[in-house]
């Protein structure tokens, strides 16, 4: 493996070149520095020119869109998250050296870091700016598979032409032009598979690019702990560590029937892995599995009357996603954390997909009805599965008599939402919630 600092010999074309990381041109071999600007950030590597495979990540994106947007938060611990009883959706790369981390509990996050920014997740802003990127990568090329909002694996293979420059060069300037352009930075890992690219990119972070090639992979992985395979999670590597089995090394050694014997499908998988092989391709329709939203409290909730708004109005949000989408969901899951963090989720499948608020909140309550035990959550969420295009959704119901002028009314409060603003119209059970926060008059 190298990080674009190493010398080893260049085997294509160029001879053993490297590509300047800030101004994307050529270096002759033995250069130190780039020839036109000077810059030491030279990407060099023998597989360089013949690698096609990426894994594109943005580095610590919510944050970085907020500091993009605000300049005075350049040198501060940001944090993204909910309140003080959230937790952490993610943090600058400055907060991360306070040892704070994605998924942590808030008040954990600012014990470790009580200077820290705190800022509220505004996932339409990070949706808006991951479509433009993601627009850019499919400039670059039609295989590309999205992970996430701001991650994504590309296939630049067959692209020579078209860029006129090899992939390398093609996703130098993709990521020089990104921060030029949109003010965020990503990193790179480029590999002759996806398994390896993954692992390329998280090496050297922020605004990385680092190369594995296939030559160098099975030593590469040798000393790396089984975690960094793909699929193995903790419960797995505690299954592994029973059987004496900690580093990919070990398993490079054992013998794939065995492997498959102990452990089903995942032995053949690892078996594979462990050699640094993999067959997957970049599929570009990998889409969404699931639309849902959630929301953590400031104070635990026991009471079903209490949670019914709230999953109302969460049901609304998931409803407007669907919409915007022009998706529809036929599953739909509540999702529920209790005051000891256990989570429960219950699912009730539809007789047909929805993209109406009214009947993914009456299959939440129904759900959320027969949970509500006296028990106290911390957290309720709703969300949709089993996505189809929206002209199949909510046909007429010949049960539910009420249903088709529920439709109709919910139809006509989205054109008035479209037209005056999300809180123009209201539900009359959001609508008395909200009058029950407003301040009582002497």
């Amino acid at each position: 493996m190298d990080d674009g600092q190493g010398s080893a010999q260049q085997g294509s074309a160029s001879g053993n070149s490297a590509i300047c990381r800030d101004c994307a041109r050529r270096a002759a071999p033995g250069r130190t520095r780039c020839p036109s600007c000077g810059s030491p950030r030279l990407l060099r590597h023998p597989e360089l020119d013949r690698l096609t495979i990426a894994h594109i990540d943005c580095d610590a994106f919510y944050a970085s869109v907020e500091k993009r947007d605000n300049p005075e938060l350049r040198d501060l611990p940001v944090i993204v998250g909910g309140g003080q009883r959230g937790v952490v959706s993610t943090c600058c790369y400055i907060a991360r050296i306070y040892g704070v981390r994605s998924a942590m509990p808030m008040f954990k996050a600012l014990e470790a870091c009580p200077d820290a920014v705190v800022i509220k997740p505004n996932m339409d802003k990070y949706a808006e700016v991951g479509r433009e990127i993601r627009r850019r990568m499919q400039d670059l090329t039609p295989l590309v598979e999205p992970i996430s909002i701001d991650e994504a694996f590309l296939d630049l293979t067959g692209t020579e032409r078209l860029h006129h420059s090899t992939a390398a060069e093609t996703l130098v300037r993709f990521v020089l032009d990104l921060e030029a352009d949109i003010g965020i930075s990503a990193s790179v890992g480029l590999a002759p598979n996806k398994f390896l690219a993954k692992l390329a990119s998280d090496l050297e972070k922020p605004r990385g690019f680092s190369v594995i090639g296939a030559e160098e992979a099975k030593t590469f992985l040798a000393d790396k702990p089984v975690g960094m395979i793909w699929g193995v999670g903790k419960v797995f590597q505690n299954t592994l560590a029973s059987d004496g089995i900690r580093t990919i090394g070990q398993l490079q050694t054992m013998d794939p029937g065995d492997l498959a014997r102990r452990y089903g499908s995942m032995g053949l998988r690892l078996a594979k892995l462990c050699h640094g092989n993999d067959d997957r391709h970049v599929t570009p329709s990998r889409g969404a599995k699931s639309v849902s939203a959630e929301t953590t409290f400031n104070t635990d909730i026991a009471s079903f009357e209490k949670l019914r708004p709230i999953l109302l109005d969460l049901s609304e949000k998931v409803s407007r996603r669907l919409k915007a989408k022009d998706i529809a969901g036929r599953t739909v899951t509540l999702k529920l954390k209790t005051d000891t963090f256990k989570t429960i989720t219950r699912a009730r499948q539809l007789a047909d997909p929805t993209v109406l608020a009214d009947r993914i909140f009456r299959a939440g309550v129904e759900l959320l009805e027969k949970e509500t035990d006296g028990r106290r959550f911390r957290l309720v969420g709703i969300g949709v599965g089993d996505l189809t295009p929206a002209d199949q959704a909510d046909p007429m119901d010949l049960v539910d008599e009420g249903a088709g002028r529920r439709k109709q009314a919910e139809l006509a409060m989205d054109k008035l939402r479209a037209k005056y603003g999300k809180t123009a119209v209201e539900r009359g059970l959001l609508h008395e919630e909200r009058l029950k926060k407003l301040p009582k008059e002497n």
